[in-house]
């Protein structure tokens, strides 16, 4: 042991897998209005991965947009 200890309730620092979404990018992907995706921004992060897993999960499809790779 280290001694250091790390309470998660009040950690903000989250791993990020894969690459960040902005919160416009991943408006546009999944076709989310703005207070919907800030929140799922919020609550998952930026992460592209864990967005698009949740996204899966909810059997939301992305949208194919110019510019994103699809």
């Amino acid at each position: 042991m280290t001694g250091h200890t790390t309470d998660s309730k009040t950690s903000s620092h989250k791993v990020i897998r894969g690459r960040p979404y902005s919160i416009s990018e991943f408006a546009r992907k999944y076709r989310l209005d703005d207070d919907e995706a800030k929140r799922l921004f919020d609550k998952f992060g930026p992460s592209a991965t864990e967005l698009d897993l949740l996204m899966a999960a909810k059997r939301r499809p992305p949208h194919p947009t110019p510019g994103l790779g699809m």
